[in-house]
C-alpha cells in the first residue's frame, strides 16, 4: 500500500480556511436574531466569535510565516494564491469582529435598561428622604449628600487612559493619553466595550485604563497630558504646603515592581501572547531583593541563640574535622520532565527555560531558592527535559539531580516547584520573567510520616503559589465533561512535571552530614561545598588562637568561595580542574583528607581567583546569550592556556593579562558579616 503524499502547506491552509469559513457564516446566520435570543444563547454566541477569531488569526500568522520554499512541490501562481487566502482571513476577522462588537452593545443596551430602571427608583427614595429631612440644610449640603449616596459611580463608569491607543482592527476605539471614556461593558477577555467624549464607541484594552476621580486634582487630565508614565511617582501629602517627599524605602520600591510586572503581564495576556494563567515569577522577585534567598546565605554557618557559638558548624576532635550533622529532611530530588507547558505567542522571545525550586510551607519560603535551566527540542516545543548526574563538560546549570536538605519542624513542609521563562518582546525590549506554572509538593503525610521515595507526576497550578484555583491555561480545562475516556484525555493535556524523590544510601547520607541543615543544590558540586565547609571548620575553630576573636581573618578561598553560587560557569571551571587535578593523584593519597584540602586550595588559586579579577571576563548576566557564550570562551581559553603552561602563573605574569584593581574584600573573609543569624 502507498503512503498517503504529504499535503503542501498552503493547500492545508487554504482548506483550513474555507472550513473556518462556513463556520463563520453559520454563526452569523444563527446570529442575524441576536435581538431576540435569550441572554445566554447570546453570550454563548459571543464566546464561540471569540474562539473563531483566535482560529482565524493563527491561520493568518501561519499563513504569514508560509513560504514557497516550504512546499513539497512547485505551486502555480502561488504569491496570488497567498494573497488571496490572506485576504479571505481577513475579511473572516472583521466580520467577526463586527459580529462581537453587535452583541456586545445589544447586551450594553439591555443592561442600561436595567440601570436606568434602578437609577429611577434610587432617585425617587431620595427625593423622600430629602422631603422628611431637616428644611435647614443647605443647597451645597444637599448635592453633597448626593454625591456620597453612590460614591463609586463616577469610579465603575469613569475611567482615564494612562497612554495613547490606536485601533488594530475593526471595532476598536482609538484614543489619547488622558481621554476620560466611559465603560459601557466590561468584558472578561481584558477588551472593554467604551464610548468617548464624541460618542465613538469600540473596544479598549483595560490596561491603558485607570479609575476616574474628578476631585483628585492631582490626576487630571491636563496633568497628565504634561507628564510621561516614567514621571508618575508615589508621594505622601502633607498639610500647610509642607514638602513633600518621595518614597524611597525598599519595600515600596518592590510592590511598585511589582504592580508594574503585573500591568505589563496583563499587556501580553490581554494581546494573547501568552496563556492567562502566567504570572511574573514569584521565586524570581524574591532573588531579586537580596541575598537571603540565595545559596551563598545558606551556605554560611549560623550562630546559636546566644550568638556566642556556632549552632551548625561544630569540630570533631576525634574525626579531626567538622562534624556530620543529621537533618528532618535529606534526600535527592530527580527533575525528569515537563510535559504540555503552554507556548507564549510570536511577540516575545524565550531567552530561558527553567525551574526554580525551594522549601515552602505554604506561605513562607524557607531555603535558598535552586535554579536548573531545562533543555527543549524544535520538534516538541512544549516538553522541558533535564540532564540527570551531570558529568565532565556539562554545565551544572543543567544538572536536574539535585539534593534537599532541612531541619524545620513545621507540619506543612514541602518543595515549591516554578516553572518559568526568561523573555524579551520583540517590539520594545523589554526584559522579564514569567511563571509558566507552579506545584507544591508535601513532604510530610497529614500523620507526620514522610512520603514515599519514587516518581511523583505534578499537574502544575497557574497564579502565583498565593492564588488558589487558576488554571494555567483555561482553554485546557481540567474540567473535562463526558466519559471517562475524554476525562482521562484531558488530564494528559494538562501542564505537568515529573520529579523523582530518591532515598540515600551510606555514601549520599555522609556527604549530605557534612553541609548546612537548611540548603538545596545540585549533586555535581557537593564535593566542592564539602571542601568548603571544612575548611571553614579548620580556619575557624581549629586553627583560631583566640576564638572570642572577631577580627578579619586572611583567605582568599573563604573571601570569595560563595560567589561561585552565583556564577555557575566558574563553578564548572573549578569542577573540571578539580577533577583533573583528582585523576592523577594515587588511591593512598585520595584517602589523605589533609592532602585533598590543600591539593584543592592549589587548584582553586590556580584557577578560580583569576577568572574572578579578569577584565577578560565579562560580569554575569543571567540569560543573556552574548554574555554567557563570551564567558564561556573566556574560561575555556584561560583553562587551556593554564594545562598548556602547567599552571596559571604564566598567564597572570603575562602583559596581555589585565585584571581588576585589588580589592581588600578579595583577601580577607569577614565572619561577622557573613554568617546567618539564629532565626529561633
Amino acid at each position: 500500500m502507498l503512503a498517503r503524499r504529504p499535503r503542501d502547506p498552503l493547500q492545508a491552509l487554504r482548506r483550513r480556511g474555507q472550513e473556518l469559513k462556513l463556520q463563520v457564516d453559520s454563526l452569523v446566520t444563527e446570529s442575524q436574531l441576536t435581538g431576540a435570543l435569550e441572554p445566554s444563547k447570546r453570550r454563548d454566541i459571543y464566546q464561540r466569535c471569540i474562539q473563531l477569531k483566535q482560529a482565524v488569526d493563527e491561520n493568518k500568522n501561519a499563513l504569514q510565516k508560509l513560504n514557497k520554499a516550504d512546499e513539497v512541490a512547485p505551486v502555480g501562481n502561488y504569491e496570488k494564491r497567498k494573497e488571496e487566502e490572506h485576504s479571505l482571513l481577513e475579511k473572516l476577522s472583521c466580520q467577526l469582529q463586527e459580529l462581537a462588537v453587535g452583541i456586545s452593545r445589544i447586551e450594553a443596551h439591555s443592561d442600561k435598561e436595567e440601570d436606568d430602571t434602578t437609577e429611577e427608583d434610587e432617585e425617587e427614595t431620595e427625593e423622600t428622604e430629602e422631603t422628611g429631612g431637616e428644611e435647614e440644610e443647605s443647597e451645597g449640603d444637599e448635592e453633597e449628600s448626593h454625591e456620597q449616596a453612590s460614591p463609586t459611580q463616577a469610579d465603575i463608569v469613569k475611567y482615564i487612559a494612562l497612554g495613547d491607543f490606536s485601533a488594530q482592527q475593526a471595532g476598536d476605539l482609538t484614543f489619547k493619553k488622558g481621554d476620560i471614556l466611559h465603560i459601557i461593558e466590561k468584558k472578561p477577555d481584558g477588551w472593554w466595550l467604551a464610548k468617548d467624549a464624541e460618542g465613538a464607541e469600540g473596544l479598549i484594552p483595560r490596561t491603558y485604563l485607570e479609575p476616574y476621580n474628578k476631585e483628585d486634582t492631582r490626576e487630571s487630565s491636563e496633568g497628565l497630558k504634561e507628564g510621561s508614565e516614567e514621571d508618575v511617582e508615589v508621594e505622601d501629602e502633607t498639610a500647610d504646603g509642607a514638602e513633600v517627599k518621595q518614597r524611597t524605602d525598599s519595600h515600596w520600591s518592590a510592590v511598585r515592581k511589582a504592580i508594574s510586572e503585573i500591568s505589563t503581564v496583563d499587556v501580553l495576556a490581554t494581546m494573547g501572547a501568552i496563556p492567562a494563567g502566567f504570572r511574573p515569577s514569584t521565586l524570581s522577585q524574591l532573588l531579586d531583593e537580596g541575598n537571603q534567598f540565595r545559596a551563598s546565605y545558606f551556605l554560611q554557618p549560623e550562630l546559636t541563640t546566644s550568638q556566642l557559638a556556632f549552632r551548625d558548624l561544630v569540630w570533631d576532635a576525634k574525626a579531626g574535622t567538622i562534624m556530620s550533622r543529621a537533618s528532618r529532611v535529606s534526600l535527592i530530588l530527580t527533575l525528569w520532565s515537563c510535559k504540555m507547558i503552554p507556548l507564549p505567542g510570536t511577540s516575545i522571545q524565550v531567552l530561558s527555560r527553567h525551574v526554580r525550586l525551594c522549601l515552602f510551607d505554604g506561605s513562607k519560603v524557607l531555603s535558598n531558592i535552586h535554579t536548573v535551566r531545562a533543555m527543549w527540542q524544535p520538534k516538541k516545543p512544549k516538553t522541558w527535559t533535564f540532564s540527570p548526574q551531570v558529568t565532565g563538560i556539562l554545565p551544572c546549570l543543567l544538572d536536574g539531580d539535585c539534593f534537599i536538605r532541612s531541619n524545620s519542624s513545621t507540619p506543612d513542609l514541602g518543595i515549591l516547584f516554578e516553572l518559568g521563562i526568561s523573555y524579551i518582546r520583540n517590539s520594545t525590549g523589554e526584559r522579564g520573567e514569567l511563571s509558566c506554572g507552579w506545584v507544591f509538593l508535601k513532604l510530610f503525610n497529614a500523620s507526620g510520616v514522610p512520603i514515599p521515595a519514587k516518581t511523583y507526576e505534578l499537574f502544575l497550578n497557574g497564579g502565583t503559589p498565593y492564588e488558589k484555583g487558576v488554571e494555567v491555561d483555561p482553554s485546557v480545562s481540567r474540567r473535562a465533561q463526558g466519559s471517562v475516556f475524554r476525562q482521562m484525555i484531558s488530564m494528559r493535556r494538562q501542564p505537568q512535571l515529573l520529579v523523582k524523590l530518591r532515598s540515600l544510601n551510606r555514601r549520599s547520607r555522609a556527604m549530605l552530614s557534612l553541609l548546612p541543615e537548611t540548603l538545596v543544590g545540585s549533586m555535581c558540586s557537593t564535593h566542592l561545598l564539602i571542601f568548603y565547609r571544612q575548611i571553614l571548620g579548620d580556619v575557624l575553630l581549629r586553627d583560631r588562637t583566640n576564638l572570642q576573636s572577631a577580627d578579619l581573618i586572611s583567605h582568599p578561598v573563604l573571601a570569595t568561595f560563595p560567589v561561585l553560587l552565583e556564577q555557575p560557569d566558574v563553578m564548572d571551571a573549578l569542577r573540571s580542574s578539580w577533577a583533573e587535578k583528582e585523576s592523577t593523584l594515587k588511591r593512598s593519597e585520595k584517602r589523605d583528607k589533609e592532602l585533598l584540602k590543600s591539593e584543592f586550595l592549589l587548584v582553586y588559586h590556580d584557577c578560580v581567583l583569576p577568572l574572578l579579577h579578569s577584565t577578560l571576563l565579562p560580569p554575569f548576566r543571567w540569560a543573556e546569550e552574548e554574555t554567557e557564550a563570551a564567558r564561556w570562551k573566556a574560561i575555556a581559553d584561560f583553562l587551556k592556556q593554564s594545562r598548556e603552561n602547567e599552571g596559571s602563573l604564566k598567564a597572570l605574569l603575562s602583559p596581555d593579562g589585565v585584571h581588576k584593581p585589588f580589592d581588600l574584600s578579595e583577601q580577607t573573609y569577614d565572619f561577622l558579616g557573613e554568617i546567618r543569624k539564629n532565626s529561633a
